[in-house]
């Protein structure tokens, strides 16, 4: 697995690049300091995945994220951020990264993300999710249009759900996997995966992270 390390701080950027460096498996090709840097050395190196900072001088991590995920589709995007990040993290989300996770996070929780997205999964964590959900929520208080563009109307495709989709949707939206949705509408996972990516299809979205911010978005 190889990997790119993006963070415009060196002792972020160096101290991530060596724990990844000694797992089994997983190979630091190169680092960057922002997202124009990132995307120049993507080309060149074509790492699978990219663990990208969000908040970098010059370009930051929602815009490199967007170029590396537009020009190499194969290339999986995991975004490190922080909480105070709500409407970047959200921006990113809906450019069709793999997942997002905290700096502060310990080292084992991020190596397991990584692996989860190399292995085709999402990495949402729910404590971000109620954040984010807060924030949306105080800007619907603020400014309703800016924070709900589509509030007027309902969203292009949910009439298309049934409504155990949109109840698939909402639990998406918490952050919950497979397993966690099936224990919560006591159905089977294999159910659970039908209805996502039923949904998904309805929505025209790219995958179960986009459903996910859609969810949010929407205050599904």
């Amino acid at each position: 697995m190889r990997i790119l390390v993006v963070d415009d701080q060196r002792l972020m950027r160096e101290g991530l690049a060596t724990i990844i460096g000694l797992e089994a498996g997983m190979e630091v090709i190169g680092t960057a300091v922002d997202g124009r840097d990132a995307y120049t050395k993507a080309l060149e190196w074509r790492p699978d995945v990219v663990l990208m900072d969000i908040r970098m001088p010059g370009m930051d991590g929602v815009e490199g994220a967007e170029l590396i995920l537009k020009h190499l589709p194969e290339t999986k995007v995991l975004i490190l951020t922080t909480f105070d990040d709500a409407e970047l993290i959200l921006r990113v989300l809906e450019k069709g990264v793999h997942g997002y996770l905290l700096k502060d996070m310990p080292s084992e929780a991020i190596v397991s993300a990584i692996q989860t997205v190399y292995n085709g999964g999402t990495v949402l964590q729910p404590d971000i999710t109620v954040t984010l959900m807060n924030e949306l929520k105080k800007m619907s208080e603020w400014n309703p249009d800016k924070a709900h563009p589509l509030s007027r109307t309902e969203p292009v495709g949910l009439g298309l759900l049934t409504e155990r989709e949109k109840e698939v949707l909402a639990l998406l939206g918490q952050g919950l996997n497979n397993k966690e949705i099936a224990g919560f509408l006591v159905i089977t996972e294999g159910t659970v995966k039908n209805h996502v990516s039923n949904l998904i299809a309805k929505l025209g979205l790219r995958d179960r992270t986009q459903a996910a911010v859609f969810s949010v978005r929407h205050q599904m």
